[in-house]
């Protein structure tokens, strides 16, 4: 039995659910409206989550997971319908198909640990997506990943060709990568690039931010006597390190730790967090508002 053999029978199957996503301004009868309209068209909700930012801002945010026979082909009636209630509370929707699974892309640089995390997990069934390729500005992980079954793409980046590095990037990934993640790929990504997947690009920054930004984050650590290091997951944005937040850790650490010792604790924070917000964006978890994100996880 080969590695995707075994990955895609440990996966559950979902033919007939779907995951629905709203955020609009708050107001009474939103929920009403929404559990009304599934019901009237045969839906049995699996889970419903839902958020208000009232008194302070006045949005309101709310996932529902549900279950609706023969799905696919009632999709695409069922969202035309639902547009009157959308407009109706001025809503930004979409719904998602359950078993039309998301397409990664993977970037990385030469530190593999949180490449293999993912790897690890999408080969036990635990991340629900595909990954469709692995890019890289080195070589090094390609016999690895390739072990795999999924492509790798060696695309070297210097200041003087980024620019033709990123086009040749975007032919590869294609029209169905869902998300891109930046599995410690250490390139800045161009406005042009990140415009074309707004907040579908999640990077892992190597401390909890915003403390510790720019280069060598652990040697700062240990000179400032840190007891607590962590990592950040979040969106990427033209500012650098500054989009939206998905998910954070820290683990503890004393005046024993030598540096060594702090990056070795931090990439095992890095993996696990990074881990955590693609199985959050993969699951339709996530909203988006300004610069901040509400997670029902």
């Amino acid at each position: 039995m080969d590695i995707h053999t075994k990955h895609t029978q440990s996966r559950p199957a979902h033919n007939d659910r779907a995951r629905m996503l709203i955020s609009c301004p708050d107001a009474p009868g939103i929920v009403a409206a929404v559990s009304k309209f599934l019901f009237d068209h045969g839906a049995n909700i699996i889970q419903s989550d839902q958020y208000s930012m009232n008194p302070d801002g006045g949005m309101f945010f709310m996932r529902v997971e549900f279950d609706l026979p023969q799905l696919s082909s009632r999709l695409p009636e069922m969202e035309a319908d639902f547009s009157a209630v959308a407009e109706q509370f001025q809503m930004e929707w979409y719904i998602s198909d359950v078993s039309r699974r998301k397409k990664l892309a993977i970037f990385v640089s030469k530190e593999d640990h949180c490449l293999v995390e993912l790897l690890w997990q999408w080969q036990a069934g635990d991340l629900d997506a595909e990954i469709g390729l692995v890019v890289s500005n080195h070589p090094d992980m390609k016999d690895y990943v390739e072990s795999f079954g999924i492509p790798y793409h060696h695309i070297p980046v210097t200041p003087d060709t980024k620019k033709e590095a990123e086009k040749r990037q975007l032919e590869v990934i294609g029209e169905d990568i869902d998300v891109i993640i930046l599995a410690r790929y250490m390139q800045i990504i161009s406005p042009t690039f990140i415009e074309h997947y707004r907040n579908r690009i999640i990077n892992i920054h190597h401390s909890f931010l915003p403390a510790f930004v720019g280069g060598k984050p652990y040697a700062q650590a240990y000179d400032r006597g840190v007891k607590l290091i962590g990592a950040t997951a979040h969106y990427v944005t033209e500012e650098l390190d500054g989009g939206p937040i998905i998910e954070q850790d820290v683990g503890r650490v004393s005046h024993r730790d030598d540096v060594p010792e702090l990056k070795r604790i931090g990439r095992t924070i890095e993996r696990v967090v990074l881990a955590r917000a693609v199985k959050w964006h993969v699951e339709d978890r996530i909203l988006v508002h300004e610069n901040k994100t509400v997670v029902f996880n």
